[in-house]
């Protein structure tokens, strides 16, 4: 069996110590796999509607415009394939770019291109094409296909916002039948429970997880735009 080795003018409690915790992240991952598995068993989830979304050019670099209608069965590169959708809080009562969301998108841009060998992915949010573009710009996006959900209730169906258009940030998974019909299959937001603040999906940021494994562990850090202001 497994066991850590002694590190130089390492105490036996210390070591000790490591040990039990190795045992518990061990248990703590079986538990996640436990979950996974269950995430995957879910029954057929229902049809959606074929929401139209608004996009932009793909380049970066290029203008604004112009700008063109796609609809959510449109999304799907190909048959079997789940599309994954992250919903950026940006737009309407948002009227800045979540610092929070923005962290996460950081890194999605980063491995989206690993991701999208399983998977479409996509960021939607409710703000508009070239709003969302220069946000997009200013942090170095690429790889990334990012959507403005302009004048459709998709936000607001799948928990994302507000009557009002207060956003959220949230999750969503859909697949597509052979006939073409699109079904939401997953979603999970921040807030999970009432006692979970903005922790639900926090396994798509690794940014808490490298922070989770110090002495200070998160705190009460927080992302922020642009930490040369702060």
């Amino acid at each position: 069996m497994f066991r850590y080795t002694k590190l130089a003018g390492e105490s036996q409690e210390h070591l000790a110590a490591r040990e039990e915790l190795r045992l518990a992240e061990i248990e703590l991952m079986r538990h996640q796999e436990k979950v996974a598995a269950q995430r995957r068993a879910l029954p057929q989830g229902p049809p959606v509607d074929d929401y139209v979304f608004l996009e932009g050019p793909t380049d970066l670099d290029t203008g604004d415009e112009p700008v063109h209608e796609v609809r959510l069965g449109e999304l799907f590169t190909g048959p079997q394939r789940p599309l994954i959708f992250y919903q950026f809080m940006y737009g309407k009562q948002q009227t800045d770019p979540c610092p929070m969301c923005t962290m996460w998108i950081d890194g999605f841009s980063g491995i989206a291109h690993h991701v999208t060998r399983n998977a479409d992915f996509v960021i939607a949010a409710a703000a508009d094409p070239p709003t969302l573009r220069r946000h997009a710009r200013n942090r170095g996006w690429h790889g990334l296909r990012l959507l403005s959900c302009g004048d459709s209730t998709f936000k607001y169906d799948t928990g994302s916002e507000d009557k009002g258009g207060e956003q959220d940030s949230t999750v969503s998974v859909f697949t597509r039948d052979d006939d073409g019909t699109v079904r939401h299959f997953y979603s999970a937001h921040p807030r999970m429970a009432g006692d979970i603040g903005e922790r639900g999906i926090d396994l798509l940021a690794p940014v808490w997880h490298l922070l989770d494994l110090t002495p200070q562990g998160r705190g009460d850090w927080y992302p922020s735009i642009d930490y040369g202001t702060k």
